[in-house]
Formats: C-alpha cells, sequence, structure tokens
C-alpha cells in the first residue's frame, strides 16, 4: 500500500472521528455515555438515547453502530447489553436487524485483523485451545459450515476467540461471514427481545402480562428449536468429542495440572 493510500484512510478515519466527537457533545451528555454493564445502567441510557432518537435519528444511529462495532471489532465482550439496549432504542425488528447486521460486521473486522496483525500472537498465546480446534476443524472439514454454526449455537469456546481465531485454522471468509450472521441470530433475537421488553415495563404486573409471558414464551422457543435441530445433526455429522465450554479438550486439562 502506497503512502498516498495511507493517508487518504488516515484522512477518513480522522474525520469520521470529528465527526463522531461533534455529535456526541453536540447532542449528549458525554459523562452519561458509557458501555452499560449491568440492567440499571442499560435503563438509564436506554431513556436517554431513546429520548434524542425521537429528534435525531440519524446521530443516534450512527453514534450506536460506532459503538458496537468498536467492541466487536477489537474483541471486547458485552454484546448482549448493546443487543439489549438496541431492542430497547430502535425496537425488536429494527433491533434485531442492526444487532445482526454489527454482529457480522464486527466480527468480520475482527477477523480482518487478526487476520492481518495477530496471527501469530493468537497461536502463540493459546497454543493448546488453537491446536484443538485446528484438529477438529480439519476433522469436520467437509461439514465447515455447521461446525462452525453449532460452536455458534453452543458456545464451547467464546465467540471473541472464535473471530480471532478462525484466521489461524484458515476458515474462508465467506463460510466465517455467514456462520456469524446466522449462528447468532438466535441470541441476537433473544436479547434484543429482551431489550424491548424491558424497555416497556414499569411494574410487576406487567412482567406478568399475557403479553409479555406470550413474548418470553416465544423467546424461549426461538431459542430452543433452532439449538436442538444444530445438535441433532451434529450428533450424525459432526466430530465434537472431547471439547468443553471453554473450547479446551480433557488431555489439555490434564497436562496444564501436570505443569503446575
Amino acid at each position: 500500500m502506497s503512502a498516498r493510500t495511507h493517508t487518504h484512510t488516515r484522512g477518513h478515519i480522522l474525520f469520521f472521528a470529528v465527526i463522531l466527537w461533534f455529535t456526541m457533545h453536540q447532542f449528549f451528555s458525554p459523562s452519561r455515555l458509557k458501555f452499560p454493564s449491568d440492567l440499571d445502567e442499560l435503563r438509564e441510557l436506554a431513556e436517554m438515547l431513546k429520548f434524542y432518537n425521537r429528534e435525531h435519528h440519524g446521530y443516534v444511529l450512527l453514534l450506536f453502530c460506532s459503538a458496537y462495532l468498536y467492541k466487536q471489532s477489537f474483541a471486547i465482550p458485552g454484546s448482549s447489553f448493546l443487543n439489549m439496549l438496541a431492542g430497547a432504542i430502535f425496537g425488536p425488528w429494527e433491533g434485531l436487524v442492526l444487532a445482526c447486521l454489527l454482529t457480522t460486521s464486527g466480527s468480520t473486522f475482527c477477523f480482518l485483523l487478526s487476520s492481518i496483525f495477530g496471527k501469530q500472537y493468537v497461536a502463540h498465546l493459546f497454543p493448546d485451545k488453537v491446536s484443538l480446534l485446528q484438529r477438529k476443524v480439519e476433522e469436520n472439514r467437509s461439514s465447515l459450515f455447521f461446525f462452525l454454526l453449532f460452536l455458534r449455537f453452543f458456545p464451547m469456546t467464546p465467540n471473541w476467540f472464535l473471530n480471532i481465531t478462525c484466521p489461524v485454522l484458515n476458515i474462508p471468509m465467506p463460510i466465517f461471514f455467514f456462520s456469524v450472521f446466522i449462528g447468532l441470530i438466535p441470541y441476537n433475537f433473544i436479547c434484543v427481545r429482551t431489550g424491548s421488553i424491558l424497555s416497556e415495563i414499569s411494574s410487576l404486573d406487567d412482567i406478568f402480562s399475557w403479553t409479555t409471558l406470550a413474548q418470553l414464551l416465544a423467546i424461549a422457543l426461538m431459542a430452543l428449536v433452532p439449538g436442538a435441530l444444530i445438535k441433532h445433526y451434529s450428533k450424525a455429522h459432526l466430530k465434537v468429542d472431547g471439547m468443553d465450554r471453554n473450547g479446551t479438550s480433557q488431555a489439555g486439562i490434564e497436562q496444564d495440572r501436570k505443569r503446575r
């Protein structure tokens, strides 16, 4: 890449940063803008952004998308709160579309960053986990897309770790992209709908209304049905024995114990 291209890219990034800074200081109280870490902070931030969203939808959308892509691109945990925030601010359906698009885009950016800058570091810092995943990928190469779907539905290893590890495992970009987009739809749906419901609840009576109970039942079904189908498929076609929820093998655990 030429020096002129680098300068051009830095110019775009600087321009975007200035616009984002202006947006935050022009329309919002910077001291109140922070990533939520619990439900109380989530509700407070949602109320503030819903108020501004009525008059400045484009600015709120820009701010939310920028924050989401930042967290996903740099593998920072906390997407569940942002998904719930999307449901609270933009509603269940617009929020779901946003969450799916931003999750996929942010994960793809993380994939690219790891591919360009982090391959050697990932393999050096997590040798046992990378080795296990590499072996499982090779065993399931003929059903690679469904294997990645299985890992997204049943997170035996965190999503952020999959995002930074897939380049090391030589996962093709299209397969990675669509496995994230499809595999995280149930998770995104659950979080977005939960955020939408929480934003509408003002008392305990609202929780036990027929409408709220029906929505919670729909959320439960959305979580269970796709997972059950993928699990049924995995028993017949995938090889996932030896992996626990942290993405490690029993043999790896025994080796760690011996080292200690």
